[in-house]
């Protein structure tokens, strides 16, 4: 029996709720953004904007497909089926924090305010969406829960994976280093040897990933050409290594392809890795800890 496509309608709070949690009556909030030189006209444009762009992507779902919607800070405790197609309303980090948590689902990014965002990842506006999903929903057109009908680029992911069985992926970059991004110790291999480093951190982005952080670390040194969002490729780049007797600098970036990894000895009492940005879904490793790093079997499917 076949099971019942879902759209996931995935959103994060608004600058709007989240100062009334702070503030408690819009009052109090006009008086804080007004200090600073702000309107709260101004905030609750984009709060409208937000609100009705999830109204209109909700009502876009047909009535034999389920529906559920989950907001950003509770991504790590939703559960995604295999048949979800996931529709983001939001800015394109917003499609980074939730690919981490799929396996190839269908992704739809939906711009609720044309013109605010780059539109890497967000590509849609909100009326085309009804468009989208009747294409996918349409018999004769393909399964609607595999995407066939409109497939969409398959972008490609990072991944560690530690010695203990733990892994975590992004779509954007991955951060190895000291919660604090204190001084971090560990011993960095890739197939051109391995050296004992002391640094501010290791970064290891996808070609989607190359338009962000990684983007400025690249230009700083010098305008390294970058992967492209499907090249089955990585970029990395160790910050600011320090130079010792005991540590080296000699290995400070490079690409990984397909079959290449970094492997990361842990000589420090507490790493952190986390992706995207989500500093609090990450992953802590200690001293003597193996992490390995390299292109996911999984990708993104983006629309």
């Amino acid at each position: 029996m076949a099971l019942r496509t879902r759209a996931v309608l995935v959103h994060r709070r608004t600058e709007l709720d989240e100062l009334l949690d702070r503030h408690a009556t819009r009052g109090q909030a006009e008086f804080f953004l007004r200090t600073r030189g702000r309107t709260l006209a101004d905030v609750e444009a984009r709060h409208d904007a937000a609100t009705s762009a999830r109204r209109v992507v909700a009502a876009s779902v047909p009535s034999d497909w389920a529906l559920a919607e989950v907001e950003r800070a509770d991504l790590d405790r939703f559960l995604f089926a295999p048949e979800d197609v996931v529709l983001v309303v939001g800015q394109d980090g917003l499609v980074a924090n939730v690919a981490k948590y799929l396996d190839r689902q269908l992704v739809i990014g939906v711009d609720p305010e044309p013109g605010t965002n780059l539109g890497v990842l967000v590509r849609h506006d909100v009326d085309d969406v009804g468009a989208i999903i009747g294409a996918l929903a349409e018999p004769g057109r393909g399964d609607a829960r595999r995407g066939s009908a409109l497939r969409g680029d398959e972008l490609t992911m990072v991944h560690a994976r530690l010695d203990d069985g733990q892994e975590l992926h992004a779509v954007n970059e991955l951060f190895l280093g000291h919660p604090s991004h204190q001084s971090a110790r560990y011993l960095l291999g890739s197939g051109r040897g391995s050296e004992r480093q002391s640094s501010s951190g290791l970064i290891v982005s996808t070609g989607t990933g190359a338009t962000g952080w990684c983007a400025s670390i690249a230009h700083d040194r010098g305008g390294r050409r970058l992967p492209g969002p499907t090249d089955p490729a990585l970029a990395w780049f160790v910050r600011e290594a320090w130079p010792s007797p005991v540590t080296g600098v000699t290995m400070t970036e490079g690409v990984l392809g397909s079959d290449g990894e970094l492997v990361i000895t842990v000589q420090s009492d507490r790493l952190v890795v986390f992706g995207d940005g989500m500093e609090a879904d990450r992953l802590e490793v200690s001293w003597g800890q193996e992490v390995r790093i390299g292109v996911a079997e999984r990708r993104l499917r983006l629309l």
